[in-house]
């Protein structure tokens, strides 16, 4: 388990139980690791064990149920809801996910049958997201009686925001507000008042896809159902709400070549592990951009004033660089930048980049012209660097899009292909430059 803050649980179960399942979240993850799991099981005996861990990180989640017996754990599992039960569950391994299921089957068959049934779904789909618990209502019954039945039927739901219409064969053919509901006569067949244009997830659509769906219809919840329209589940949008920041997080680790298992707490052998690869890779990269400047050693020694500029011109290309692939990134992940669009990008930041090196070239051409009093000197500085400019523009957007175009992840390694791109062209154009010009330097 990882490492946590040293603290002491003086606070009675009971008072504990009254707080809200957040803040109780938050306590088990402060405390060291045996507190943790003594306070989970006293959590476990007033029944607030449950809802606690559903606040936490799955990952987290998990390490602090391993340590319990299995039936304790497995009466935690059973009372959580199926979507995060489903969520902590995969962060077993495999063999131990169907000894926790063979428990549950003791307890509560059909809750295992439920927890079995979506986790045959990959995590970052709508099915792996999908709750089943939802309320579905036939469609020939009175608006009178789908009210009697929501009251039925409401503790045990998600989320009642919406009431889905179905058929006598479980087909979806419409959703039914609360609102509609409530302001309709009571004997309206609530056929005549569900809205039949329903806008329908499928179990295999991408996280990336759901997300897209809620930012563009703006509806808290969305059915997913099968080729013949049964409703299978909803997704709803708290579900999205821990897409977006694991989507964020995990974007945000790719580009700074951070893995995405590692946490503030997590024991520092673990992160020497973790990170020192991604340090090789980039010292590869660093000795690439060396072997540039190494061919250019004679320049280097006769017009030192080169070495000056080196990383002005590669460290605002790999600024400029950033920006591209962070606004390109962001637009290929909200479905922004659809096939056959890349083309318009490509040529828009080609010319920020020209446009860009332009301003910024004058600035740094004037100051190495003040500096030496070398007209030509000026000139080199000016166009390395809207070379690297028009460089850092190109490469950025191609980053985001040729790993898209390949089927990966277009955050993944960005930094460590960019910068080694606009350091050894940077470097290249310059010393080049130097090179052509070393008469009038």
């Amino acid at each position: 388990m990882a490492e946590r803050k040293a603290g002491t649980m003086s606070l009675d179960p009971e008072e504990l139980a009254k707080r809200h399942p957040a803040e109780l979240a938050e306590l088990l993850h402060e405390l060291p690791d045996a507190e943790a799991v003594r306070l989970l099981r006293e959590l476990y005996k007033v029944r607030a064990a449950a809802d606690s861990l559903e606040e936490m990180d799955p990952n987290e989640a998990a390490e602090l149920l391993e340590e319990l017996p299995d039936e304790e754990a497995t009466a935690i599992i059973s009372r959580m809801e199926p979507d995060d039960a489903v969520d902590v569950l995969e962060e077993f391994p495999r063999d131990q996910v169907e000894e926790i299921l063979e428990h549950l089957r003791s307890l509560d068959r059909e809750k295992a049958q439920v927890l079995q049934r979506l986790l045959a779904y990959p995590p970052d789909t709508a099915g792996g997201l999908m709750s089943p618990e939802y309320v579905a209502l036939p469609a020939d019954i009175t608006a009178q009686e789908a009210i009697e039945r929501l009251r039925k039927v409401a503790e045990e739901a998600e989320t009642v925001y919406y009431v889905y219409v179905v058929d006598r064969e479980g087909r979806l053919l419409g959703v039914l507000s609360l609102r509609d509901l409530v302001f309709a006569r009571p004997d309206t067949p609530i056929r005549e008042i569900m809205r039949p244009e329903v806008v329908t997830l499928s179990p295999d659509m991408s996280a990336e896809e759901v997300v897209q769906a809620f930012d563009k219809y703006g509806y808290l919840a969305f059915p997913v159902v099968d080729e013949e329209k049964r409703i299978l589940g909803i997704v709803t949008v708290d579900d999205i709400l821990d897409v977006l920041t694991d989507e964020a997080t995990e974007d945000m680790y790719k580009m700074a070549n951070v893995p995405r298992q590692e946490r503030v707490d997590t024991p520092w052998y673990e992160s020497l592990r973790m990170r020192l690869p991604w340090l090789y890779i980039n010292l590869a990269t660093a000795f690439l951009a060396a072997s540039v400047v190494g061919a250019f050693e004679g320049v280097i020694a006769k017009i030192s004033a080169l070495a000056i500029f080196m990383p002005v011109v590669a460290g605002q290309g790999g600024n400029a660089g950033m920006q591209t692939v962070t606004i390109v990134t962001r637009g290929v992940a909200l479905g922004e930048v659809p096939p056959g669009k890349g083309a318009r990008i490509l040529a828009k930041e080609v010319l920020l980049g020209l446009l860009n090196g332009l301003a910024v070239g004058v600035v740094v051409g004037a100051v190495a012209y003040g500096w030496k009093h070398n007209p030509y000197l000026g000139l080199v500085a000016f166009l390395a660097m809207v070379g690297n400019m028009v460089i850092a523009g190109l490469v950025g957007a191609s980053i985001p899009l040729g790993l898209r175009a390949l089927g990966l992840d277009p955050a993944l390694a960005s930094s460590v292909i960019l910068t080694t791109f606009t350091d050894t062209l940077g470097f290249f154009l310059l010393l080049g430059l130097g090179y052509v010009f070393r008469s009038v330097l």
